[in-house]
């Protein structure tokens, strides 16, 4: 009752082989490359856009304008007492 042995998987595949046949394998085989190659396109895709937001919303802030700079504050007064000290 342990593991299979060579023979064992070598009948599974070759039923496996015999159900799908060799041209289905291979064309199976080209579908799952195809769906690789795709999700990788898209993976790329989705990071390019996303660096074109960030830089976007980086050209927005930097063309806010800038608000206008504050007036100098006034000096106190001073008294009487202030100077003789």
């Amino acid at each position: 009752m342990g593991g299979f042995s060579i023979w064992h998987w070598l009948i599974v595949g070759l039923v496996i082989l015999l159900l799908f046949g060799k041209g289905r394998f291979s064309d199976m085989m080209g579908d799952v490359a195809k769906g690789l190659k795709s999700f990788k396109k898209g993976m790329t895709e989705d990071e390019e856009a996303e660096e074109r937001r960030r830089l976007t919303a980086e050209r927005t802030v930097d063309a806010q304008p800038a608000p206008p700079p504050a007036a100098p504050a006034e000096p106190a007064p001073v008294s009487d007492a202030d100077r003789r000290a």
